[in-house]
């Protein structure tokens, strides 16, 4: 969502350049990446960078990919919105889908986003998408169990004499 780095990737940041530094001052890598709790590879890696590239390649990188489409604002009113409810938007029940919250978003703020994006948005926002029990409204339960405990043991049945013809003939 933003491109300022995390407290874990400035840690990253950090442990990367103080390699460097213990390399320069005669550290062997095998020591550092024990020092740091990494592989030798790991180590190995950022000092082979540091050399090609220069140290300035061992700071944080933003990630890569197309920037947001919701400002920060419009990203901090998103749980807001998601508390109203999806009978605020005129959805049928309380149950934030994923194309919900995509159609929520475009009547918000004019947005367009994929379904498969907004799990995302929610994840970011320590949200869950929610899906919906698939069972028809309709259901009769009762007949159902009678339908189990009758027909379903007379099929059963019928379905093991066959099996049962065909191997002894």
């Amino acid at each position: 969502m933003s491109t300022k780095p995390s407290p874990q990737t400035d840690w990253r940041e950090q442990r990367r350049l103080q390699a460097v530094k213990l390399h320069e001052r005669g550290w062997q890598q095998n020591k550092i990446a024990e020092a740091f709790g990494v592989t030798e590879g790991a180590v190995s890696q950022w000092l082979k960078k540091a050399k090609t590239q220069g140290v300035e390649a061992l700071h944080h990188q933003p990630p890569p990919g197309r920037p947001s489409k919701l400002s920060a604002e419009q990203q901090a009113q998103l749980p807001a919105l998601l508390a109203k409810g999806p009978e605020a938007f005129g959805f049928r029940g309380q149950v934030w889908t994923t194309e919900r919250v995509a159609q929520m978003i475009q009547q918000a703020f004019g947005v367009s986003y994929h379904p498969a994006h907004c799990s995302r948005l929610l994840r970011d926002l320590k949200q869950s998408q929610q899906k919906p029990i698939q069972k028809a409204t309709q259901r009769d339960e009762a007949a159902i169990q009678t339908w189990k405990e009758h027909q379903w043991e007379v099929l059963k049945k019928g379905q093991r004499r066959k099996a049962h013809d065909r191997v002894c003939r």
